[in-house]
């Protein structure tokens, strides 16, 4: 059994979509304020899903954003622009 890792089966409630949502998905049920749902869809032109799934991509890209930006001034670059350039 040369140390091979089988890949990890995902829970039975877990959801396979096609398309744009080709990755596991977890099927829940949630209770939205109605009128921020339907300007989110009106703002992204997309259906219910999708936009839930943009909604919480872009939450962790604000999280990411925010751990960047927490590093300015610390990390200390040394870089000469000109040979960079070449």
């Amino acid at each position: 059994m040369g140390g091979q890792k089988r890949p990890v089966e995902p829970p039975a409630s877990t959801i396979r979509y096609t398309g744009a949502m080709s990755r596991a998905a977890k099927k829940i049920t949630l209770n939205v304020p109605e009128d921020l749902l339907l300007d989110a869809q009106k703002m992204t032109g997309l259906g219910i899903t999708e936009t839930v799934v943009l909604g919480l991509e872009e939450l962790r890209r604000r999280k990411k954003r925010h751990a960047l930006l927490a590093l300015r001034g610390k990390v200390d670059f040394d870089l000469d622009l000109t040979k960079t350039r070449r």
